[in-house]
């Protein structure tokens, strides 16, 4: 319900509000009431702006109104039949918004998500991969101008307009809606296959309860007559080119069982314990987001620390295993001749970008959470940061270990240190703690680790969906969450199935190579060109300045308009020019799968144009009206009858979705 209230004399209505509250407006959940300039504040509210109550719930600080001379102070007065002020006060039936119990539940949350197993496995890889200590960098380079400012983008938008990623367009551009419901499919492809990584590490959790670790030895009822232990300390061991350890056997015919599968033409059958193992997490998952971030708020305090301890734990451990300083070194030994390769750019990019994790709806939703006047550019700034530098530990943990291992093999750290992905964890790294002393408690917190790292972006994914599902659909949802989560865990469940089969890891590296990248960059490029181009960086700039109190400098508004587009593209470009050759173990997937990848993959991106044809046929009046801003206030009799009784009105309309300019 939407009311409006004139008052005739402007000193004598703010004598009232004066007394009621000694703001200019007050503070209720739901209500809107904005007033234009009030004299009691006195000078010092005219410097820094006057108090509005925006339609979130939030008061906030807007600049002095045009029309307010600077002579109007706190002993000034206005005659009667003078300026008049239009309120509007807007009364919602909707309940209050959540919000996070604490400051570091937010931000903990935040880390947990932008900290995942990538930072574990990718980044030590292709550090060494492209030049070592010189990649670095091309990476800082990178998060400063392209990562960072998505980042902090993100963060605002989310924090002001308070909707998840779907609903938010129609604050923002609302041809554009389509991106909202992209990032959600987008998000259940992860669902899809991420939580069947934590799966396996669950398998390797409950197998690292013995006193002999499995992946050990080669007597075991899986394992080859190809099977050979690799070790300095083994003698009489003939290791030959179809050799394979026995850490690698545990996770390929026991784990995943892929010998049984003849590639993703005849996936075979579901693997009853690894679905189990599945089963349990999304149990974890759903009752620590099933009550909203103020559950999740509190699980991300063991899950978010908790890997920083291990991590620790297992530095300092590397760091004093023989030939530990081999793997450092060929870590960080800068190769600058590298640094004129493209391929290191194009590496440091995509990094930096599914590191940081703009575009898949989870900083738009967490954000959302946040009080109005949080300071999310120091949140981008910590979090991002604090990101970046956990990649960089994880080489060193990762490294020191690789180091050892070339040290009791009597190879080259680069001949071990070949596989990126899952299988430098499951594989080399397990085998590197089953050959140390208290082997069996390294395996059991290394593990543990890597599904708390997997947890954490599981939640921050699936609330991203839910958000925006929710905010899009209140009525019907916003009551009902628990079961909503519970219906949206079950389809990421049955959506995993194919993933759990004898193939399921070849389907995993599918998932993963076509049907998240290429699109949500695609989806985050229209995002950033709808936001800085559209709706327009002044705007989104003076939305920031509501918020924080300050605008936004140079330096971002340039990122925001032309270096992160081009940031974005460069990466498209790069990812069309040169696609990845596709393999896993021996098995090279088949061009067929190339074309199934991408549609995969487009059939996400596809909801941006549907939703735009959609809504240019749909939106009343000719075509030319309908790309009038969202924000313009389109009741021409409302601007008629402001205009009519001389009423001088300065509104920045926040979410209502209207904006009355100066008459």
């Amino acid at each position: 319900m939407l009311t409006s209230m004139l008052t005739m004399d402007k000193g004598e209505n703010e004598g009232e509000k004066g007394g009621e509250g000694g703001e200019g407006t007050q503070q209720e959940n739901g209500r809107l009431m904005l007033a234009d300039g009030v004299a009691e504040r006195g000078a010092k509210s005219l410097t820094s702006g006057s108090g509005q109550q925006v339609s979130n719930g939030f008061t906030t600080s807007t600049p002095q109104s045009p029309r307010e001379g600077p002579g109007r102070g706190a002993g000034s007065s206005v005659p009667p039949g003078g300026l008049r002020t239009l309120v509007v006060q807007q009364t919602s039936l909707e309940r209050p918004r959540e919000t996070w119990s604490k400051k570091m539940d937010f931000l903990l949350s935040v880390i947990g998500y932008a900290v995942d197993l990538g930072n574990v496995w990718r980044f030590p890889y292709i550090c060494y991969q492209n030049g070592g200590g010189a990649f670095l960098l091309p990476y800082l380079l990178m998060a400063v101008f392209g990562g960072v400012p998505l980042f902090y983008m993100e963060l605002a938008l989310g924090q002001f307009h308070r909707n998840g990623c779907i609903s938010i367009w129609k604050h923002i551009c609302p041809i554009f809606k389509g991106i909202g419901f992209a990032i959600c499919i987008i998000a259940l492809y992860v669902a899809f296959y991420y939580n069947t990584i934590m799966a396996w590490a669950l398998y390797y959790l409950l197998s690292s309860f013995r006193p002999t670790l499995p992946w050990t030895t080669c007597s075991n009822s899986w394992n080859t007559v190809n099977c050979n232990r690799y070790m300095s300390t083994d003698h009489n061991v003939s290791w030959s080119n179809s050799s394979t350890s026995p850490a690698e056997e545990f996770y390929t015919r026991q784990v995943l069982q892929v010998h049984l599968s003849p590639g993703l033409h005849q996936l075979g059958s579901v693997s009853w314990q690894l679905a189990l193992c599945l089963l349990f997490i999304f149990i974890i998952v759903y009752f620590s987001i099933w009550k909203g971030v103020k559950t999740s708020g509190k699980v991300v305090w063991v899950t978010a620390t908790f890997p920083y301890l291990v991590l620790l734990v297992l530095l300092v451990r590397g760091a004093t295993l023989p030939g530990a300083w081999r793997g450092v070194v060929f870590y960080l030994k800068p190769d600058w001749a590298k640094l004129l390769s493209t391929t290191v750019w194009i590496d440091a990019a995509a990094q930096i970008f599914f590191s940081l994790g703009p575009g898949f709806g989870v900083l738009l939703a967490f954000a959302s959470y946040n009080p109005f006047h949080n300071n999310c550019y120091k949140d981008a700034l910590i979090t991002s940061s604090v990101n970046c530098l956990t990649s960089f530990l994880s080489g060193f943990v990762i490294f020191t270990v690789l180091g050892y291992m070339a040290e009791m093999r009597n190879q080259d750290v680069a001949t071990v240190a070949k596989d990126a992905g899952p299988s430098l964890l499951f594989i080399i790294y397990a085998e590197a703690i089953a050959n140390m002393p208290a082997a069996t408690f390294f395996s059991i917190i290394f593990f543990l680790m890597i599904i708390m790292l997997g947890l954490d972006s599981t939640f921050a994914g699936l609330e991203g969906v839910i958000t925006a599902v929710l905010d899009e659909f209140p009525h019907v949802l916003v009551k009902r969450r628990e079961w909503f989560v519970l219906a949206l865990v079950c389809v990421c469940f049955l959506g995993s199935l194919s993933t759990l089969t004898y193939g399921g890891a070849f389907v995993v590296k599918l998932f993963e190579e076509y049907a998240t990248g290429p699109a949500v960059i695609t989806v985050v490029l229209l995002e950033v060109v709808a936001v800085s181009w559209f709706y327009g960086t002044n705007r989104f700039c003076n939305d920031i300045h509501l918020m924080l109190g300050f605008y936004p400098g140079c330096f971002w508004r340039i990122c925001w308009v032309a270096i992160c587009p081009c940031f974005l593209l460069f990466i498209i470009i790069s990812f069309l020019a040169f696609p990845p050759e596709v393999r896993l173990f021996n098995y090279h997937f088949p061009p067929w799968t190339t074309a199934l990848g991408y549609c995969i993959g487009v059939s996400s991106f596809i909801c941006v144009p549907v939703y735009m044809v959609y809504y240019l046929l749909t939106a009343k009046g000719t075509f030319k009206q309908v790309q009038v801003s969202p924000f313009l206030y389109r009741s021409s009799g409302g601007t008629a009858i402001c205009a009519l009784i001389g009423v001088n009105v300065y509104v920045n309309e926040v979410m209502v979705g209207m904006q009355v300019k100066h008459l």
